[in-house]
């Protein structure tokens, strides 16, 4: 089944919990249901990233700061559907770029990438955490659109901005998840309409300090909201690094990586 994976960049559950009403709207009406997951360590962005496309936790990978730049030393979601003869896409921040493309990024050659033998085939990547997240979700469409993707990441950054520069209990952040809502509510509908089985977490989540890294509950704990018709609607406890396994299972790729499988039908 082709799979959609949104990642929220520093999205604190309690806020998701709080202030994403049309999310909560569609887990409603029995489209979808909200998971609490603990991320792993260190509450790190480029390590997190590892870790859910990858399944395998950062003190494991070895990326464990935000300036490894090198390309993954692990095969992730995008290898694993690429084997499969599936076609992969991103519209991400430039990281993602330097984990599983090429290393290090070059805004002029990797910005806008379309190269059918890589392993992410098809990318919009960006350098600027104030890119606009509408801009982000309307590239996302775009490759969608183009290319119909077996597996397409979705990875805006304007919440984590916005805890940096103002802090976890700020309405700067609390509003950057509002608008990331209300930009789902355009195209979460065609999405499910179309058959896409659709994740929604984030890689960590946000102190008031306006930084995260540690293990306060605030940095560690981050939704995981899951729509479509593989998914169980049961409770579970989903781990991040049960991600990459439980997303490979939904393209049924072969892996070997651990998989959630109370969240699968």
């Amino acid at each position: 089944m082709k799979t959609l994976l949104v990642i929220l960049d520093g999205l604190n559950y309690q806020v998701a919990y709080e202030a994403m009403g049309y999310l909560h709207g569609e887990c409603a009406a029995g489209h979808g249901c909200l998971y609490s997951l603990e991320c792993e360590l260190p509450s790190l962005s480029r390590p997190l990233y590892e870790c859910i496309l990858t399944g395998i936790p950062p003190v494991e990978s070895g990326v464990v700061h935000n300036d490894v730049v090198r390309l993954s030393h692990h095969r992730s979601i995008f290898h694993y559907a690429r084997a499969a003869g599936l076609t992969t896409a991103a519209a991400a921040y430039h990281w993602v770029s330097e984990l599983y493309n090429r290393a290090p990024f070059d805004a002029i050659r990797d910005r806008h990438t379309v190269e059918p033998q890589a392993t992410i085939q098809y990318g919009h990547f960006y350098h600027a955490d104030h890119y606009p997240d509408s801009h982000l979700f309307e590239d996302a469409e775009s490759l969608r659109q183009r290319y119909q993707p077996d597996f397409l990441l979705i990875h805006p950054m304007n919440i984590d901005d916005a805890g940096h520069r103002f802090g976890l209990s700020s309405p700067q952040y609390r509003n950057a998840a509002r608008t990331a809502d209300g930009l789902l509510s355009r195209y979460l509908p065609a999405w499910l309409a179309e058959g896409y089985q659709v994740l929604v977490t984030a890689d960590h989540g946000m102190n008031d300090d306006r930084s995260h890294g540690g293990i306060l509950p605030e940095e560690r704990q981050v939704p995981l909201f899951v729509f479509g018709d593989a998914f169980s609607q049961e409770d579970a406890a989903p781990l991040q690094t049960q991600l990459c396994g439980t997303i490979c299972r939904l393209l049924g790729v072969e892996h070997d990586r651990p998989v959630c499988r109370e969240l699968l039908k």
